[in-house]
């Protein structure tokens, strides 16, 4: 931990968004004396959102969930001393992950995609449809319209906002992920292993990780030795970091922090 600070917070995104999507969520950390990083996946690095609609690199598409849990780890094992490690949707799978391989002195899993062993519900299966049911969608960038959008991910927020966020943070995705996600592989963890404390989330309002999964993933986790804790925010759909109340997450995180 740095002198005067709280230490390292590692934000980690999921899929469809930048890693500018944390630019309001990083800031109650920062005052509260964390050290914020927000890195991105190596195979986005260097390109803006624009680019990436106009034309994504042919990497995107295959690129695996290991392949970004691998990237991830690289970043955390240089900096000076383990990070707190937040993470939103697939970042919130990714973190735990990096927990298993005992990275990181505790996270934040915030309405995580599926760890192996949960079974999707039909309401996120219906969501991940689309993507999987591509010819060869496993080796295409998938991306998410508009209208989908707004029903499935921002579907609490203002459609103002709704608008300026896919305008401004969406991106497409792989596709290879989502079939990794759905058939348990390369995403299970070891909860017997895992000694840093975890917190899970869900948004009652949900439509794309509803309270189902995120607490299926709590019942596989409680069986760690160390901490696990649960927390659902009522009238919060996927897009809680950044809808009306987002502050109230942040803050919720924070206070967890502090009482470890």
């Amino acid at each position: 931990m740095r002198k005067g600070g709280k230490g390292d917070l590692v934000l980690v995104h999921g899929l469809w968004m930048t890693a500018q999507s944390w630019d309001s969520f990083r800031k109650p950390f920062e005052a509260a004396g964390y050290t914020v990083h927000t890195p991105t996946w190596a195979v986005l690095q260097g390109l803006d959102k624009d680019q990436l609609n106009a034309d994504p690199p042919a990497a995107l598409g295959p690129l695996s969930v290991g392949t970004i849990v691998d990237g991830l780890a690289a970043y955390i094992a240089a900096l000076p001393a383990p990070p707190l490690l937040v993470g939103h949707s697939f970042g919130g799978l990714f973190v735990q992950m990096l927990l298993d391989r005992g990275l990181g002195r505790a996270a934040a899993a915030l309405n995580p995609a599926p760890i192996g062993g949960v079974v999707p519900g039909p309401v996120t299966l219906s969501a991940a449809l689309p993507a999987i049911a591509r010819w060869n969608g496993w080796k295409r960038p998938y991306a998410l319209t508009r209208r989908r959008f707004a029903a499935r991910y921002a579907n609490a927020a203002p459609r103002e906002l709704q608008d300026r966020t896919y305008d401004t943070y969406v991106i497409p995705t792989p596709g290879k992920v989502f079939y990794q996600a759905a058939f348990w592989a390369g995403t299970f963890v070891r909860p017997s292993r895992r000694t840093a404390p975890l917190l899970i989330t869900a948004g009652d309002a949900d439509r794309l990780i509803t309270p189902y999964l995120s607490r299926a993933a709590y019942n596989i986790q409680k069986r760690s030795p160390a901490r696990t804790d649960y927390r659902l925010f009522p009238c919060r759909s996927h897009l809680l970091c950044d809808e009306p109340g987002w502050q109230e997450v942040a803050d919720a995180v924070i206070s967890w922090a502090d009482s470890l």
